[in-house]
């Protein structure tokens, strides 16, 4: 079976999606797969089109490689919006038609918000993980909590906020956050007018649209979902401050316990949430819910991630171990829960 990884792109998350695509294609060689990455933003040479599928390339030195195109990311922009030209990068598109799959190892905007899918989709281009409205739905943090909150499923009260509106007043502490964003960029929790403030300027520097949202103070988990079924509870405990960029991606700052050290009740609580959440918006094939739990026993569900990292500090594989399932295994389960919803 032929493979293409996708990697990269624009977000704020490119370096991440590299890490996650890096594993994940080593994992699927591994498995048995022609497998290889290309970068969806920057594309490849035509004069590697045919041997793509075949390449045993050093994936290490392509990672690194990708990473340091990430500079180039904004001029590029530029330089496509004066000539008017498109987001996939050379021979992208002519490499996914005539890979059996697509795994999509993206995060962020143009990737996890489900643009990519729907061309895809238009296309005939089959890829992994939940189709173009269910991303739409989840990567919108605003849209997330209109869809799921209707449904009973408990979400931190808050506000959405556009560039240029105002808000009266403000309850402190309180969380700031990107709409759209994710791995926690722009993220602030604030205590005073001052913080505020600077916490605005900064998520607007990412998006137009940001939320402001009730600070819960509580333990932080995740859930994973695969095929409509919760994996255990994983608890997230930083050593420094909260579940930022920087206590996700760094390997030692923050500890994490799977199984969670919970009550049976409360664990399987959390499971039936993500599982509803997930359902409610209609993700299907694997995600991760994020959820909190304060010290009155309350569960908060704070986001659906529905192209999880995959790297090795990332929590679904952790999840899956927990339950006798081996990275490579999950991998190859992605690969075929995807390649169901096609038969």
């Amino acid at each position: 079976m032929n493979i293409v990884v996708l990697a990269g792109g624009t977000s704020t998350e490119r370096d991440i999606s590299i890490l996650t695509s890096t594993k994940v294609c080593e994992s699927l060689r591994r498995n048995g797969y022609n497998a290889n990455i290309v970068d969806v933003f920057f594309g490849i040479d035509s004069e590697n089109v045919d041997n793509f599928f075949n390449n045993d390339n050093d994936l290490e030195k392509l990672c690194k490689y990708l990473k340091n195109q990430t500079p180039d990311v904004e001029k590029e922009l530029e330089a496509r919006k004066a000539l008017g030209k498109g987001f996939f990068g050379d021979n992208v598109l002519e490499l996914c038609q005539k890979a059996d799959i697509v795994f999509m190892g993206l995060h962020g905007s143009n990737g996890e918000d489900g643009k990519i899918q729907a061309a895809f989709e238009l296309m005939g281009i089959k890829y992994t993980g939940t189709d173009y409205i269910s991303s739409a739905i989840s990567m919108s943090k605003e849209l997330t909590k209109k869809v799921l909150v209707p449904e009973g499923i408990p979400m931190p009260k808050g506000i959405a906020l556009h560039k240029g509106h105002k808000v009266e007043y403000v309850p402190f502490p309180c969380v700031v956050k990107p709409c759209c964003g994710g791995s926690s960029v722009g993220v602030s929790i604030v205590n005073s007018e001052e913080e505020f403030k600077r916490a605005l300027t900064d998520a607007f520097s990412y998006e137009d649209n940001i939320l402001v949202e009730e600070f819960i103070k509580g333990r932080e988990f995740s859930v994973g979902v695969l095929n409509g079924k919760a994996l255990p509870v994983i608890e997230i405990e930083p050593l420094d401050g909260f579940y930022d960029y920087k206590n996700k991606y760094k390997a030692g700052a923050t500890k994490e316990t799977c199984p969670a050290n919970l009550p049976k009740e409360i664990s399987e609580k959390m499971q039936r949430w993500a599982e509803k959440a997930c359902e409610t918006a209609g993700v299907t094939t694997y995600a991760r819910v994020d959820e909190l739990l304060n010290e009155d026993g309350d569960i908060y569900c704070l986001e659906i991630n529905t192209l999880p990292g995959m790297t090795g500090t990332s929590l679904l594989p952790q999840e899956a171990a927990a339950v006798g399932m081996s990275y490579d295994e999950l991998t190859k389960k992605i690969i075929e829960i995807s390649l169901e919803k096609y038969n």
